[in-house]
């Protein structure tokens, strides 16, 4: 570990400076499970919930908490994001869905707190979408699944998560 840069010399919170790093391509990818009862899986896949097409509509949501995390987040700083996707995918139990995002850029620090931050929100669309037919919905396992770029180099989770 380097030394943690977020504390001053007297204790107080900082933003890091980045002004001399240099910019370089940078990607995150982050997965995080919403569980529900099958029946909700199924209603969101066959788009058949009352309020709209929640995956749909949780892939713009992730997006848009990606572009903003800047604001949600202290001494995060604000990113010119150059892509951002949003994907879901039905796990292998009947009441599990998968949501996965992407965050890319070139620039002098890394994207994975817009990752994170996109399938949070992504994760927290679904469930006020469908929260009328299935308040049991859990949101879990939101995880770093890798990152490249940048002078610390590539991560790549080795444990099994979310496989």
């Amino acid at each position: 570990m380097t030394e943690f840069t977020h504390i001053g010399d007297k204790g107080e919170v900082r933003m890091v400076d980045v002004t001399e790093k240099d910019a370089t391509v940078r990607e995150a990818v982050a997965r995080g499970v919403v569980t529900m009862a099958p029946a909700t899986r199924e209603k969101i896949m066959n788009r058949t919930m009352k309020k709209g097409n929640v995956l749909e509509t949780a892939r713009i949501a992730g997006v848009m908490g990606a572009k903003q995390t800047a604001s949600l987040i202290p001494m995060c700083h604000p990113l010119n994001l150059t892509h951002v996707a949003v994907d879901f995918t039905p796990g292998a139990e009947s009441g599990v869905l998968i949501i996965e995002a992407c965050a890319r850029l070139a620039g002098p620090t890394g994207v994975e707190m817009e990752a994170l931050t996109a399938v949070s929100v992504a994760a927290l669309t679904i469930y006020d979408m469908c929260k009328a037919v299935d308040r049991g919905m859990t949101i879990s396992r939101i995880a770093l699944i890798k990152k490249s770029g940048g002078k610390s180099g590539a991560f790549i989770r080795d444990d099994e998560i979310l496989d």
